[in-house]
């Protein structure tokens, strides 16, 4: 391989090597170079003449492609007559000292050239010392209501939490998914993060699912009918026209992709060739051919945002406010990645390189973003995916929050390998859509933490997270965990998140047993790790002074973080957690129920005890 590839490939921001969290260190193989570049969009085989082409480019350039900038001040001072059109539509020409600048993304246009202003405050202001709870969506029915949780069982569970004094309530995403495939339910694998999930909607229609775990291959479509007949009785409203106009054009193109996944199925590379491109006159004349099916997908869409303006509301009695999780990525063959394909790196998944959990890295089969044209176009894709979830959340927690520094991709057939983010510019647009509504970031930085990710969290006043299972002194040769006083300040802390084991399941070791099971640990392997496990147990409750957990609660609200969150599952005294990572459909992820009503839940003894106790700790 050439060393011009290389070559190139740094230029792109492929890094050379990097060093996993088992301390040992990978070369980015050739193999993998040509991939991500040619993912990428460049020609592999003229490496050394697009090199040549993307030095000029740089060096010719008379402003930066993007600047983060502070919200309220003077922008910089500019050599050459520029013009200036900002983000509320106004347009200002001038020369040298740009004008003080407003929150937002605002676009520089200088002899030809553009660059992007993203004028963010330095920092966002730090929430309240509180506690919530976090809880499975899908999962706030009971066996014998049937169905999966609805966005109305959620303004119920959140009125009544607010009302035994928790400050948010945090869900699972709930982001557009595939409704024509039950077998997509995963909500870390969208369509698209920028819609909603219709799966939530109350319909008011009775289930014929009424199983201990959900049945997704019945809930889904019935799902679908009781939609379609609801639309059918549907006979208008100004709301959803003056909804149609203000979305505009991005909620055209979504709802005429899921009409087209109506047509010929849930996956766009499936379809007939011309309908694969979004922008061709085949897919055109079928909009044409076909409005009522794109009003029912838009209707869809302003029905689900209408039941999340009622859990918006009823947050209003939280401290902060409803929490949503906002996945890593996107589908690699759902509507963002039709509508917009020059943005995503075909053939590459994100992923995780090897570590202690899985010594083969992980494939997530989500759809990288092309760092390069995510900065020509301002970052817009991001700022709206952001709005989005703003509009009806207060506290947003982003996924691997790794990602904004080095993605890591994972090509179809060779090892994976970083590719460098625009962290500043990133993390600058998430302190823009925040600070618009006043809102609570939180990032997930748990795994192959980039160098200087913390600190620029920290002074961007976006929360870590902590988990407590994992707080302990790992280079220990016997399992010493953190106490109280030692955590951070400026972070969620939890004991454990969905992918990991509730606290009962923990203790007893069932996410161990269920790896062994699936085949992922040998019989010598399974022991070692259940008296690892069993050394951990005595040494947390060592550390929170007991093994209930009503002393865990105490331990955790007794941290200095600004945030606590308390797992449903572990306040109910459930086993079993909501995923287990590395597996699809051999574990029932996403498929528990939580056991009881969402109008039960704020009085079930366990919400009590830990309302009790964080009321006690001043939270």
């Amino acid at each position: 391989m050439s060393d011009a590839l290389h070559w190139l490939g740094a230029h792109l921001g492929v890094m050379a090597r990097y060093l996993d969290q088992t301390d040992r260190w990978h070369e980015t193989t050739d193999a993998t170079m040509a991939a991500i570049v040619s993912a990428m969009g460049f020609d592999t085989g003229d490496a050394a003449g697009a090199l040549a082409r993307l030095t000029h480019e740089a060096t010719a350039r008379l402003l930066p492609e993007w600047q983060v900038v502070v919200a309220g001040q003077a922008g910089p001072v500019v050599a050459h007559p520029w013009a200036l059109s900002r983000e509320d539509g106004e347009t200002i020409e001038g020369r040298g000292a740009l004008p003080v600048l407003p929150l937002g993304i605002h676009r520089l246009d200088v002899a030809g050239q553009v660059g992007w202003l993203l004028a963010a405050p330095e920092t966002l202001l730090e929430p309240p010392k509180s506690w919530g709870v976090t809880l499975p969506l899908y999962g706030l029915r009971t066996a014998e209501q049937g169905g999966v949780g609805s966005f109305v069982d959620l303004a119920t569970a959140v009125a009544g939490l607010a009302g035994v004094g928790a400050g948010f309530v945090g869900i699972n995403p709930i982001h557009a998914g595939f409704p024509t495939d039950p077998a997509a339910f995963s909500p870390y694998a969208p369509t698209s993060r920028r819609r909603f999930s219709t799966l939530h909607i109350d319909t008011g229609a009775a289930s014929q699912d009424h199983g201990a775990l959900i049945d997704y291959a019945r809930v889904v479509p019935a799902q679908r009918a009781a939609l379609h007949a609801d639309y059918a009785a549907f006979g208008g409203d100004a709301g959803f026209d003056d909804y149609l106009t203000a979305e505009g054009d991005d909620l055209h193109r979504f709802a005429l992709h899921q009409a087209l996944s109506d047509a010929y199925g849930p996956y766009w590379p499936d379809w007939p060739a011309p309908l694969q491109d979004a922008t061709s006159p085949e897919v055109a004349r079928f909009a044409a051919d076909h409005p009522d099916a794109l009003r029912f997908h838009a209707w869809a869409q302003w029905r689900a945002e209408r039941q999340l303006i009622g859990v918006r509301d009823a947050a209003k009695g939280l401290g902060l406010g409803l929490y949503l999780d906002l996945a890593v990525g996107t589908h690699p063959l759902g509507a963002e990645t039709w509508a917009n394909p020059a943005l995503f790196a075909p053939g590459c998944s994100l992923g995780a390189p090897p570590d202690g959990f899985s010594a083969d890295g992980q494939r997530w089969n989500l759809a990288p973003l092309r760092p390069r044209v995510l900065a020509r176009t301002g970052f817009r894709a991001l700022a709206e995916i952001l709005r989005a979830q703003l509009r009806f959340a207060r506290v947003l927690r982003i996924d691997h929050i790794l990602g904004f520094g080095r993605a890591f991709w994972v090509p179809e057939d060779a090892p994976g390998a970083y590719v460098t983010m625009p962290r500043a510019a990133l993390l600058a647009v998430a302190r823009i859509e925040a600070a618009r509504v006043g809102a609570v970031i939180i990032g997930e930085d748990l795994g192959n933490i980039p160098e200087g990710l913390h600190a620029d969290l920290e002074a961007s006043g976006i929360l870590g997270c902590r988990v407590a299972m994992f707080e302990q002194d790992w280079n220990a040769a016997t399992p010493d965990f953190k106490p109280a006083g030692a955590y951070a300040a400026g972070v969620l802390t939890a004991f454990a998140s969905h992918d990991l084991p509730t606290w009962r399941g923990w203790r007893r070791g069932t996410d161990i047993g269920w790896r062994a099971k699936l085949g992922g640990l040998d019989c010598a392997a399974q022991t070692a790790a259940m008296k690892r496990r069993a050394a951990e147990v005595a040494a947390l409750e060592l550390a929170i002074g007991g093994r209930n957990i009503g002393r865990l609660n105490g331990f955790l609200a007794g941290t200095p973080s600004r945030l606590v969150a308390l797992q449903a599952e572990d306040l109910l005294g459930l086993i079993e957690q909501p995923n287990l990572p590395g597996t699809v459909y051999d574990h029932p992820n996403w498929r528990r129920r939580l056991g009881l009503s969402a109008g039960d839940l704020a009085g079930h003894p366990g919400v009590v005890q830990a309302a009790r106790i964080m009321k006690t700790a001043g939270r």
